[in-house]
């Protein structure tokens, strides 16, 4: 069996590896590129027929991604001018880089040129890609016909010079990988093409619409891949978050993008391939990105799309918990006093219903901060976090305020989430919102939408839903049914469908 280019540079990163602890690597964000994926990543980008090739690799650690496009060009037949560019700020990889790149230039049958620049990619970019967008260019920055990208995974805060340089598409604490993708689109000429590998987080929430914002307008998504097992993209590490691979275009954006999935980084083989409509997978004023894989999905994006409204819309909202319990221990208590409040923990939602007290430690709440407080009325209480290989996403109770007829006031732990109104809401609209959260329907939409095992209070107030007269009848329906499982849920949704 041929050993290949990608096989010497993985051997190398592998020796690499070894003598350097992974703790030191995480805090550069540095976590390197399988082998099989970065073999898919580079199928993805088609190869031109006539040089020079130009290509981006601005995060290229030992530079496995180049590698895997180096050898996709030689398969290829190509025989013209490929120009490599490498940004990599890791002084003690680049001896690796620059040997693996050596090897391939001495090897190949094009003519390779590369450049290692030990330089800040967002810095040195920066200004071209802001002054673009605010018509005050100052200097062109270098455009490239392909790019291939495993950025850094790291949050920064909103005060580094990185997040500083680039405002327009950051908001809040940022995390590199999402800046690197939106420059090397930049940095990308008209029509030429990139593959990244990034978290999918990006895909929903408000920290980044200003980046899908950019990307939609930029550029055009042909390509999205998911892992079915988010424990096995990286070889050598452990990346909690659910990673998917992007192929993107410098050009409008086509009808149709294509979703591929795979078990992990070691069955491309084996993919399961799904085309979607553009407007299935990018949704509504925020550009959510809806990742759909199959035709049961897209139907259930197609079912949810009826409903033209959401909760704000209705006059309703979620929020999250008020107390974060570990910084108000002293407030704590574990019976009930005249000067307690009940505070309200995911311990107690309990089939649809809430329990309290249950005989948890610090069940009861003695506070003067009145920030900590919420009028005792109705609510639908939601869970903010579930383990991951939970059934349901969404696990939601009906909150009852004459359940607890003796409080003016309550409070709720930060890890739960609550509906409430702008005005106290009835039990028919807190019952009908819980058939909502309770079908089968809507967990199955908030996966689609949302990898992690966070429920966020944002992306829920971005659900399409049915009217506030809708949601009362639905709760009507289910008060007279006084059946809270998930078939009776929806058995009375499918009603309205």
């Amino acid at each position: 069996m041929e050993i290949t280019w990608l096989d010497r540079a993985v051997k190398k990163t592998d020796l690499f590896i070894r003598n350097r602890p992974k703790e030191v690597r995480k805090s550069y964000g540095q976590f390197f590129t399988g082998q099989q994926t970065a073999r898919f990543m580079a199928s993805l980008l088609e190869i031109p027929k006539q040089g020079p090739i130009t290509i981006l690799d601005p995060g290229s650690g030992t530079g496995i991604l180049s590698a895997a496009l180096l050898e996709q060009i030689e398969n290829c037949g190509f025989k013209g001018e490929v120009e490599l560019t490498c940004y990599e700020t890791d002084e003690l990889v680049l001896p690796v880089l620059e040997e693996n790149l050596q090897m391939i230039q001495s090897e190949a049958s094009f003519s390779l040129r590369f450049t290692i620049l030990n330089r800040n990619y967002i810095l040195e970019q920066a200004d071209s890609f802001e002054g673009t967008l605010l018509d005050s260019l100052q200097q062109e920055s270098k455009k490239y016909n392909l790019a291939i990208v495993n950025p850094p995974y790291r949050k920064i805060a909103k005060d580094d010079p990185q997040a500083l340089a680039v405002p327009s598409i950051c908001k809040g604490a940022p995390n590199l990988y999402f800046i690197f993708t939106a420059i090397a689109l930049f940095n990308l000429e008209p029509d030429g093409q990139m593959s990244v590998i990034i978290p999918r987080s990006w895909t929903s929430g408000l920290y980044f619409r200003s980046f899908r914002n950019y990307l939609v307008h930029s550029g055009s998504v042909e390509h999205l891949h998911l892992f079915v097992s988010r424990s096995k993209v990286f070889d050598k590490d452990s990346v909690l978050q659910e990673t998917i691979i992007v192929k993107l275009r410098k050009a409008k954006q086509a009808p149709k993008i294509t979703m591929t999935t795979t078990e992990s980084n070691a069955d491309f083989d084996t993919l399961t391939t799904f085309q979607a409509s553009c407007n299935t997978v990018i949704f509504g004023p925020d550009n959510y990105f809806y990742l759909v894989t199959n035709p049961k999905e897209a139907e259930i994006l197609h079912k949810l799309s009826q409903f033209k409204q959401t909760l704000p819309d209705i006059g309703l909202k979620m929020k999250t918990g008020l107390t974060v319990d570990f910084r108000v221990r002293e407030d704590l208590r574990n019976n009930a006093n005249e000067n307690t409040v009940p505070l309200f923990y995911s311990h107690h939602l309990k089939d649809g219903r809430v329990e309290h007290p249950i005989g948890k430690e610090g069940e009861w709440l003695e506070t003067g901060k009145k920030g900590l407080l919420q009028p005792n009325t109705n609510y639908l209480f939601v869970k903010r976090f579930t383990a991951k290989e939970e059934k349901r996403r969404l696990q939601s109770s009906v909150y009852l305020a004459d359940s607890f007829p003796d409080y003016e006031f309550i409070s709720t732990q930060n890890k739960i989430n609550f509906i409430t109104g702008n005005k106290p809401l009835d039990k028919k609209t807190v019952f009908g919102l819980y058939v909502l959260f309770n079908s089968t329907l809507y967990d199955q939409y908030y996966r689609i939408l949302n990898g992690s095992t966070q429920v966020n209070s944002t992306e829920i107030n971005n659900m399409p839903v049915p009217s506030l007269e809708t949601i009362r009848h639905l709760g009507a329906r289910l008060i007279t049914k006084n059946d809270l499982s998930e078939s009776s849920c929806n058995q009375i949704l499918e009603e309205i469908l």
